[in-house]
């Protein structure tokens, strides 16, 4: 009983089971389910609606619920809901690296209208023309900058893991104001990511 089988023997019960696959009348190494247990499986197998209307009114709710719990998860950080896009330890540390401080780039849209007002006063016309070129030059500057920060951050801190698409990640990020942003900043400006 509590000797150890033989090499033969464990060769013989694989074949046995083998063969009962093969055929469904041979036994099948498990006990039968009660009827009360199979009915109830098979109740929860038909479970979808028959008709297409009632189908489509299920499947929909069930998209609401899920892009629900997305919207929370945006909002509040919970990882467990996040889109694909915003999963991992990779796209958080750059959702922090880049929350972590100030950057030109989300300040454009402000900027743009100042400028654009300026542009519509003829006094102001040459000068709106230079602001545009100094932002455009800062945002590039600065994003240069962050890039290069970043993707050398993220080959220390996840040397094995796949780093593709964080950094266009980040500068992304960087282009929309801090309170737009989703999911929201989870750290405040100035701390270390």
């Amino acid at each position: 009983m509590f000797r150890r089988r033989s090499q033969d023997e464990q060769v013989s019960t694989t074949a046995v089971l083998d063969d009962q696959a093969r055929d469904p009348q041979a036994p099948k190494g498990r006990p039968t389910p009660k009827r009360s247990e199979a009915q109830n499986q098979r109740r929860k197998a038909v479970t979808a609606p028959t008709d297409r209307k009632a189908a489509t009114r299920q499947a929909r709710d069930t998209r609401r619920t899920e892009l629900a719990k997305q919207r929370e998860a945006l909002a509040g950080g919970d990882e467990r809901y996040l889109p694909l896009r915003d999963k991992g330890p990779v796209r958080k540390y750059t959702r922090d690296y880049v929350d972590s401080r100030y950057r030109v780039a989300e300040f454009f849209l402000p900027l743009a209208v100042l400028i654009l007002v300026m542009s519509i006063i003829g006094s102001l016309q040459s000068l709106s023309l230079l602001l545009w070129l100094i932002v455009i030059v800062a945002i590039v500057v600065d994003s240069a900058i962050t890039g290069v920060r970043l993707r050398g951050n993220l080959r220390k801190r996840f040397p094995d893991q796949n780093t593709k698409g964080a950094m266009a990640y980040g500068l992304m990020r960087t282009l929309q104001m801090r309170r737009l942003r989703l999911p929201k900043p989870q750290v405040q400006r100035g701390t270390k990511p």
